[in-house]
């Protein structure tokens, strides 16, 4: 051993001043990946609540509530953070798509069998106007920021800013091909696009693209939260970006089949749902997959209310405290 230190001492001295400066650069040789979780059976968390309702991606939470689009019925769902009571299906049009949001003290529900945006007035509970503005990519997100409601409208790249008065597009700003999801955070909007594997940076101010970042392949689904920007990436990885240096910072495994799956950022992690894998826990002070529950349900995930809201079966949904989630070894 003493051998192996004194010649590799004498190499790196024999190596010219350039040379030295590219090794000590490239640091020590990576060890071997971080061994993924073992897998926890998703039956051994007791949930704080079974909700009789099918949690879909693009769910969203109010002050007092979360609401659940209901795709194949052509619904939206109120279910009370208080009492987790789950409220009469509100029909809003032909094939609720990408997700809801929250804004202008409405709900704002992207229908894709109709090539609009409804706005319902969540009090009463009622559709007040329809949009006509197609919503291009039905797994991606919408967004609000900055007076405006945000939009892809074309996959080819075209995110479509919003007027909520009129209903009508005041700007168009042309990101990245493939585009399929738009999220506001850390005063900026930030979009996927999965045919190039990119996260474009808006400026959501001055309409301007700021940067683009290449994360992992075939990113759709995001989170903004706990210190990142996170995109769930169809190879089973998130891609972390630091919103400060716009620089990939992290590629996770997660595993499962993300191109179906969800991701959420809140109460000191970030979640990933998959079917199958109905919770993946990112610790992002390590970059890591801490856990891993695998079993019935998956596919969606919020944060919100100081819960965990899970898709636990085809019309089951569990509230979970995540305190608990995380303490539960395997």
């Amino acid at each position: 051993m003493l051998r192996q230190v004194v010649f590799g001492a004498l190499l790196t001295l024999a190596l010219s001043p350039t040379a030295r400066a590219t090794l000590d650069a490239q640091g020590p040789p990576a060890g071997p990946p971080p061994r993924p979780p073992a897998d926890i059976p998703f039956s051994r968390l007791t949930p704080d609540a079974t909700l009789p309702t099918a949690l879909e991606p693009g769910a969203v939470a109010s002050e007092d509530a979360i609401w659940v689009p209901g795709r194949s019925a052509g619904t939206i769902t109120r279910v009370g953070a208080e009492d987790n009571t789950v409220g009469k299906a509100v029909p809003v049009g032909p094939q609720p798509c990408a997700s809801l949001v929250i804004a202008f003290d409405s709900l704002w529900v992207p229908l894709c069998g109709d090539g609009a945006i409804a706005r319902v007035d969540a009090k009463d509970q009622k559709v007040t106007s329809t949009a006509k503005v197609a919503v291009a990519a039905a797994d991606g997100r919408i967004a609000s920021s900055v007076g405006s409601v945000w939009v892809i409208t074309d996959r080819k790249g075209v995110l479509s800013r919003i007027d909520p008065d009129t209903g009508a597009p005041v700007a168009e700003i042309y990101v990245a091909r493939g585009a399929a999801a738009v999220e506001a955070g850390q005063d900026a909007l930030w979009i996927t696009s999965e045919d190039s594997g990119r996260l474009t940076r808006v400026n959501p101010h001055s309409n301007e693209v700021v940067e683009e970042v290449t994360v992992g392949p075939k990113p759709v689904r995001l989170a903004v939260g706990e210190g990142g920007v996170w995109t769930l990436n169809g190879d089973g990885t998130v891609s972390r970006v630091d919103p400060q240096s716009n620089k990939v910072v992290a590629t996770i495994t997660v595993g499962g089949e993300t191109s179906k799956g969800d991701i959420a950022a809140g109460a000191g992690a970030v979640w990933v749902s998959t079917p199958g894998t109905p919770i993946v826990r990112i610790d992002p002070r390590t970059n890591r997959a801490a856990q891993r529950f695998t079993g019935e349900g998956g596919g969606a995930i919020l944060v919100a209310h100081g819960s965990l809201w899970v898709a636990a079966g085809p019309q089951t949904t569990w509230r979970l405290d995540p305190r608990l989630v995380a303490a539960v070894r395997p």
